[in-house]
């Protein structure tokens, strides 16, 4: 009869049923029908299938891990052939085959003890002289607990009296840097191994929580702890993240310079200073140690920082980090005055980027479904994937830290809204990520999108926006960064397209001749002479660019909620020849669809007089196709561009949605409001002012049109 390692209470053996999860088990049998499912083994990687790895628990003893087991994907695993490895037996089958199960832990130090699991033995052997992962003593310097052998373990009241005297029962050590006389009190845990010793724990044990250390400490930056191994620091920063071990709980801290790991034990497997919470700013003093080569701070003190100090902390961190992230000067693009004129607001779109990577913050893209939204959105992908994949490493992190994701017409309303905060806060609850920074491209500059910038402020998620449209004032002071020419004294004009490839050229110096074409790309007439060049000097002339354009509209319109990155990118980066002549293949596409749909309305256009003014109405409900390409938007694009010479206004009604098209100005709202007037029940007001677009019920049709052909006299 002997004791549980774990609890101490009588067993058969070394492990009592409760416990038979807390411990690793090195396997010494050389049939799989020896294993016992449930256990915990220690194995080795043999190698990847498709569907899993094998892994060897023995010679001749292999099992597979199935991808549907790992709590990642498959492809993400940085397993090499040989790495030691811990799973779980979850089954032996009567062929031999043997299922195993993940295991979150992945090294001997986070289990609570170790045993060997062999057959010719009654019950498993407790395992002397254990070594770590890298082969050395478990009784050496490590970031778990101290392995020894001693004698018999004490009961509880022993162990008590033991830290009012200071005394443990284990025998004295000398840390690692060879120093006497340490004061920090020790806890001991051990397993009656029949009366002949057994495997013992032996853990400093920190200050009381949030006493301060008595000794005099520095306050150092993270990055110069290499310098420090052994001295006594103080840190200040962020607690990024917490890990609990069947030893320490480890807390992983940032400051504005590094992250380090920082280790506190209170008693094995239990929470040290559960009042401390990830993302609190904390005053941290410790020991510089040097762990598994690794640096490590050993906890004395940790203070959860408040008012003016936690205020000056996160002012300082957020200061550094912005300067990091803030691009060097970069030239613009090609000669752009209005890109010129809000240069010191691209920089700032672009620091805001960079620093949601640093942060560890997925960066989410919502653009316009069109041609200018898509073209925009993806110079911004081009330049953060990039970034993303050398911050985080994993192959699949891209798709974790940036989404880019289409809005139907360009405005941002609380459907979009609330579709993103449900998914951003489903993540954070889920995988613990942190909230998103949104851009906007081509999209959210006017007003419209208020209540959806409102409900992402209530959870304090950052949005810039970038925009060649109109913009509105009080948007500005809605969002955190807003990029619009019209704000500033330059009457150029400009597409979003031209704005975001800027930016995206101050986000990644190095994406900037791979996006020179986009510019001209997003112009649909009069592209300006320095984008056409550039765009010549990367290889695409504008019977290129046009192709490109008109294959980007057609796929913009097809599954529009979609980002389509991969058959975007081949449109607009072609590496192959055979993808060169995909936009040439989709733009023939677009022409036959369009002019066919245009020579339809122009054969049904409605012309009319209002005071001097030149209407063209299209009834789009009675002679266009709602639900075929093209959009009425785009079709009443092509109708005006031809037909401008001859008329002031295009109009396209439906059957309670109104466009407008001029060739002069047009105060959209203005429309809507005074036409409003005339028609008091139709609940007429302007759904979105970069469409022209306004919105009636459909009973009041024909009384909306004769109200809006009216209004648009007055205005005009």
């Amino acid at each position: 009869m002997g004791s549980c390692i774990i609890c101490g209470t009588s067993v058969e053996g070394h492990i009592c049923e409760t416990h038979q999860q807390d411990v690793v088990f090195e396997f010494r049998g050389t049939n799989a029908d020896q294993l016992t499912p449930g256990r915990f083994y220690r194995g080795t990687v043999d190698g990847y299938a498709e569907f899993g790895v094998f892994v060897d628990i023995a010679d001749r003893v292999t099992g597979l891990l199935h991808r549907s087991e790992l709590d990642q994907r498959l492809e993400s695993l940085d397993w090499e052939p040989g790495d030691t490895v811990f799973v779980q037996v979850k089954n032996v089958r009567d062929n031999g085959n043997i299922d195993l199960g993940w295991s979150i832990r992945q090294s001997e130090r986070e289990f609570r003890g170790t045993l060997i699991d062999d057959p010719d033995e009654d019950f498993a052997l407790l395992k002397e002289n254990v070594e770590d992962d890298e082969g050395e003593d478990e009784d050496e310097d490590d970031d778990g607990p101290v392995r020894q052998t001693v004698g018999q373990v004490p009961d509880k009241s022993e162990r008590d009296d033991a830290r009012e005297t200071g005394q443990t029962g284990a025998p004295a050590t000398d840390d690692d840097s060879g120093s006497e006389g340490d004061d920090t009190e020790t806890e001991t845990e051990t397993a009656d191994a029949g009366g002949s010793g057994g495997a013992a724990v032996v853990e400093a044990e920190p200050q009381t929580d949030g006493e301060q250390s008595a000794v005099e400490r520095t306050q150092v930056a993270v990055e110069t702890l290499e310098d420090r191994v052994g001295d006594d620091v103080r840190i200040e920063g962020e607690v990024a993240d917490i890990r609990q071990t069947s030893g320490p709980t480890v807390f992983e801290l940032r400051d504005e310079t590094d992250v380090v790991d920082c280790a506190a034990f209170k008693e094995a497997g239990v929470r040290a200073y559960p009042e401390v919470e990830e993302g609190d700013l904390v005053r941290l003093d410790g020991e510089v140690r040097r762990r598994r080569g690794e640096l490590q701070v050993e906890t004395e003190a940790l203070v959860v920082l408040e008012d003016d100090e936690h205020a000056a902390v996160s002012e300082r961190m957020a200061d550094a980090l912005t300067e990091q992230a803030r691009p060097e000067d970069v030239a613009p693009l090609a000669d752009d005055p209005a890109v010129d004129a809000v240069i010191d607001g691209v920089r700032e779109a672009a620091t805001a980027i960079r620093r949601a990577v640093l942060e560890d913050r997925p960066v989410v893209v919502r653009h316009n479904a069109t041609v200018d939204g898509y073209i925009g959105g993806v110079a911004v992908e081009r330049a953060t994937l990039p970034l993303v994949r050398d911050q985080h490493g994993s192959a699949d992190a891209e798709y974790h830290y940036f989404d880019r994701r289409p809005l139907e017409d360009g405005v941002y309303d609380m459907q979009d809204a609330t579709q993103d905060v449900t998914g951003m806060l489903d993540n954070r609850e889920r995988h613990d990520e942190k909230l998103p920074l949104f851009v906007f491209v081509a999209a959210g500059a006017t007003r419209e999108s208020m209540d959806g910038f409102d409900m992402l402020s209530v959870y304090d998620a950052d949005r810039v926006v970038l925009d060649a449209a109109e913009a509105d004032p009080e948007v500005g002071d809605a969002v955190d960064t807003l990029v619009s020419p019209s704000l500033t004294d330059s009457d150029a004009e400009t597409t979003a397209s031209a704005i975001a490839a800027t930016v995206a050229a101050h986000v990644d110096e190095d994406v900037r001749e791979e996006i020179g074409h986009l510019p001209a790309v997003s112009f649909w007439e009069d592209a300006p002479d320095s984008y056409v060049d550039l765009a010549a000097e990367a290889g695409y002339d504008e019977d290129d660019t046009r192709e490109i354009r008109e294959a980007i509209a057609l796929e913009a319109y097809y599954q529009s909620y979609e980002d389509k990155r991969e058959l975007i990118a081949d449109l607009l980066f072609p590496e192959t020849d055979d993808e060169r002549g995909l936009a040439g293949h989709v733009s023939e596409q677009f022409r036959t669809k369009m002019d066919a749909e245009v020579e339809t309305a122009e054969a049904n256009l409605e012309y009319r007089d209002v005071d001097g003014i030149e209407v063209a109405v299209l009834d789009t409900d009675a002679f266009a196709h709602r639900y075929e390409f093209p959009p009425t938007n785009l079709l009443l694009d092509a109708l005006f561009r031809r037909h401008r010479d001859d008329v002031d206004v295009v109009v396209g009604l439906a059957s309670d949605e109104l466009y407008l098209r001029s060739t002069s100005a047009l105060d959209v709202r203005a429309v809507a409001a005074t036409a409003a007037e005339e028609a008091p029940n139709a609940g007429l007001h302007a759904k979105s002012t970069r469409d022209g677009c306004l919105e009636f019920l459909s009973g009041e049709r024909d009384a909306v049109l004769d109200a809006v052909l009216d209004a648009v006299a007055d205005v005009a």
